[in-house]
């Protein structure tokens, strides 16, 4: 029988390989990290008993960049990936490096050209850029690192029953955006512009993220940049708890494409991904200083339903309940 391939295993049973590796050669290794595998990001003690919060994430053209992104767009969204990690752990971003693979036949112009939206993004979230390495590779490749400070961290193994299941805002928008870039769906030009802005110009909430850690509100959250429903049972699943859905948090532009398409919009929703809001657990006594913070931040938390005993998770309507399935963005996997 032939040996599998990094395509049938898929990028987290790959991961799983990893770190039963690690485990067995540097013992000891997961106990260094105050947010150990496989939470969104790293992070140490420092002696200040602050958190130092490290993530590094990567972009390849051919597979992480949608038809029409420009690459300064790119280099943005190198940024944003780092930042909304950071962000759901209740970290504030300070500083990004990264490290890019450049074709020969690759136009400097375009390098400059992304390295821009690098530089642009970190001054929108008062990042300090410090460089990296720069190297020959076969497509464009940007490996990005970030580091950030929290005075409280909010893992994703934290929620209990009993606690309210929120997110940060509505999904959809970039199920929609990639049913026009990918299966040719037309849309009115003013929601086809929203759309595909939300796979072009995506948005990290790292003042929220921050603000909301720091409430001591929060039991638990994550980055949904794999998808709704795919965070969701990550979440019950790294908690050992089961969550109970009332209601699929759907934007309006979602909801008017998946009319004029005659398409389910909870199942664009649930099902995207590169929606780079916070899935959150909230105590709740302690949810109008959630919403207080998210206020103060010019922005406000849906809540969508509550944390209960048990496993998996589940969507109630009030009439009829069904398991929502675990699918999300998963690299290396094939069909």
């Amino acid at each position: 029988m032939a040996r599998p391939r990094a395509g049938d295993i898929g990028e987290r049973g790959l991961i799983e390989m990893i770190w039963d590796l690690v485990d067995r050669q540097l013992p000891g290794s997961k106990s260094e990290s105050a947010l150990p595998h496989p939470d969104d990001a790293s992070a140490v003690i420092l002696p200040d008993g602050r958190y130092l919060v490290l993530k590094t994430d990567m972009f390849v053209r051919r597979t992480d960049a949608p038809r029409g992104m420009l690459h300064s767009q790119m280099g943005r969204k190198t940024v944003v990936m780092c930042s909304s990690d950071l962000a759901a752990k209740g970290a504030k971003p300070h500083a990004f490096m990264h490290s890019m693979g450049i074709p020969p036949g690759y136009r400097p112009g375009s390098v400059m050209e992304l390295v821009r939206g690098v530089l642009s993004a970190c001054n929108e979230y008062g990042i300090a850029f410090l460089g990296g390495d720069l190297g020959e590779s076969k497509d464009l490749v940007v490996a990005g690192f970030m580091v950030g400070f929290a005075d409280r961290i909010v893992r994703r193994s934290g929620a209990l029953p009993g606690d309210l299941l929120a997110v940060t805002g509505p999904f959809g928008d970039t199920a929609s955006a990639f049913e026009i870039l990918l299966n040719g769906r037309a849309a009115p030009p003013p929601l086809r512009r929203r759309l595909l802005r939300s796979v072009y110009q995506p948005r990290a909430r790292v003042d929220l993220g921050v603000a909301l850690a720091g409430t001591g509100a929060v039991t638990s959250s994550m980055d949904s940049s794999d998808g709704l429903a795919f965070t969701l049972h990550e979440l019950a699943r790294s908690s050992g708890v089961r969550l109970q859905l009332s209601k699929v948090p759907v934007s309006s532009a979602a909801k008017e494409f998946a009319s004029i398409h005659r398409i389910p919009a909870e199942e664009l929703a649930l099902y995207g991904g590169e929606e780079y809001e916070i899935v959150l657990t909230i105590k709740p006594e302690a949810l109008g200083r959630a919403q207080l913070a998210a206020e103060r931040c010019g922005n406000s938390i849906l809540l969508i339903g509550r944390v209960e005993e048990g496993r998996g998770v589940f969507f109630n309507d009030g009439t009829v309940e069904r398991p929502i399935e675990a699918k999300g963005w998963e690299h290396l996997r094939r069909p």
